[in-house]
């Protein structure tokens, strides 16, 4: 049968039975539904405002999405829980152990390091005190720190000198004209008597030359018309030396330790007729170290005092004094 005939047996036509106002719609919609907005008419409606893209729709659709949203959450939680892994529980829990440090033992060398670092210095000490003038003691005690090493107790106790070979020490009042005065009144007298060459009558030993040289300017009231030889190695030969003490008297000497030893090894200084040794012991350089601080200077003190110093201030022949 060809659709010619088929269209043909339905008798009346079909599309005259639609209801009202179905002829001018497309399509056909039951009575028992409810003709929604499009969601393009929505969004003009609602310009400016959050849509949920459902509200086209019934209220049963919407709660029925709600639900199988709420469920699928559940789901996905529980699966979850059930993949994530449990951690195995051992069956000993093992304590953490607690840690010592444990202060290592300081050895003789660490601690003669320790002692050098605290070392007091010089500037330290003048800063919390006064400086105190020399003594006697001070002197005895030096000397017997320094034979101490290669001595024996007997060969230390030969070398204590006498108190009535020292004369008074400075008390820090003093210049050196008014300190020479003190010590020796009759000077004048020793100076014109005095006629032996190669010798002086008074010895002052300092640090420097040019602590020497201001030795010198600064005894003018003292000396007054005697003799002064330079007794230092600075710009002076020894030969030189030698030869001015040969050819004339000379009452004072003025110079280092060094120097003075050498003179007396050539022979060109005789301290026989020596009346009196006076040392620089109290001035300070620009360290703040006295002349028996420096080390060199100290132990070439102490070889002149055993080149006949010893042996005349125990006859009681030479006066020794601190200036």
């Amino acid at each position: 049968m060809s659709c010619v005939e088929m269209a043909d047996d339905l008798g009346d036509e079909w599309w005259e039975h639609q209801p009202a106002g179905a002829a001018s719609s497309p399509g056909y919609v039951s009575s028992s539904y409810t003709v929604l907005p499009t969601w393009t008419e929505v969004k003009k409606a609602n310009i400016g405002k959050e849509i949920c893209p459902f509200a086209f729709c019934s209220k049963e659709v919407c709660q029925s999405l709600e639900a199988s949203d709420g469920e699928g959450r559940g789901d996905t939680e529980m699966m979850q829980q059930e993949t994530a892994p449990v951690p195995a529980l051992s069956k000993k829990t093992k304590q953490p152990k607690e840690c010592f440090l444990i202060k290592p033992k300081e050895t003789s060398e660490d601690a003669t390091k320790t002692r050098k670092r605290r070392k007091k210095k010089i500037t330290d000490v003048l800063a919390k005190s006064e400086p105190k003038p020399g003594t006697p003691e001070d002197l005895q005690k030096l000397m017997k720190d320094y034979f101490s090493s290669n001595r024996s107790v007997i060969e230390l106790e030969e070398l204590n000198l006498p108190d009535s070979c020292f004369l008074k020490a400075n008390d820090l009042t003093h210049s050196l004209s008014s300190y020479l005065k003190e010590i020796c009144p009759k000077w004048v007298k020793l100076r014109k008597n005095h006629s032996e060459k190669k010798s002086v009558l008074m010895l002052i030993i300092c640090g420097s030359a040019v602590r020497a040289l201001e030795l010198i300017r600064s005894m003018t009231a003292f000396r007054g018309d005697s003799k002064v030889m330079k007794l230092f190695a600075k710009h002076i030969k020894v030969q030189e030396q030698v030869k001015l003490l040969e050819k004339r008297v000379v009452h004072l000497g003025v110079g280092t330790p060094g120097r003075i030893k050498e003179l007396i090894k050539q022979g060109g200084l005789n301290l026989n007729p020596l009346k009196f040794l006076v040392f620089d012991w109290n001035w300070r350089d620009q360290k703040l170290r006295r002349m028996m601080d420096i080390p060199e200077i100290r132990k070439e003190v102490f070889e002149l005092l055993e080149m006949g110093v010893f042996s005349l201030c125990k006859s009681e022949s030479l006066k020794l004094g601190l200036f």
